[in-house]
């Protein structure tokens, strides 16, 4: 088993794509890359911690390789938006890609590349590719979000302009 970590705006938004596809043993929300030890939710939200909120993924990378991974990854975000994604505004919704070895940063970079030279969008790819760090586990609350409170889940989701942007920008 390997571990992957995406930040794609809020982490509730990045479960749903990844879950039920073969060789996925676990997907948890959490924060990364922040200067905070075990911090919550409260405060990341501020934007102050550093942390973005993430995915991290368990899985099998004979059943469901990386490169797989990352080309469900990229599609679910506005790659050239540093301030955010859709309705999330600030750091903590950043976009990235938190790689857990070498090999995994030569794909990622290697994908990332192959976007911004499509021509797809206009404007610079900004997501980063980082070294993977602690990862914290968010609040049981967080964990299955859209299966504990599937009407709040869409109605925000419906809110976000995550859908339209997708469908616009990632036929």
């Amino acid at each position: 088993m390997e571990k992957a970590t995406f930040a794609g705006g809020c982490f509730w938004c990045m479960v749903t794509p990844f879950e039920e596809q073969p060789g996925i043993h676990g997907i948890v929300s959490g924060y990364t890359g922040g200067h905070v030890e075990n911090p919550t939710y409260e405060q990341v939200k501020t934007g102050e911690t550093g942390h973005a909120e993430v995915v991290e993924i368990t899985f099998d990378p004979k059943v469901f390789p990386y490169e797989r991974l990352l080309e469900l990854y990229w599609p679910q975000i506005d790659p050239t938006d540093e301030g955010g994604q859709f309705q999330d505004r600030g750091t903590q919704y950043r976009t990235g890609i938190f790689v857990h070895n070498e090999r995994q940063r030569e794909l990622a970079e290697q994908s990332r590349e192959e976007l911004a030279a499509s021509g797809r969008f206009v404007q610079p790819i900004v997501t980063e590719i980082r070294d993977a760090a602690v990862f914290y586990p968010a609040e049981a609350y967080h964990q299955d979000y859209h299966k504990k409170n599937e009407k709040h889940y869409k109605e925000d989701r419906a809110l976000s302009g995550r859908d339209e942007f997708i469908g616009e920008h990632w036929k």
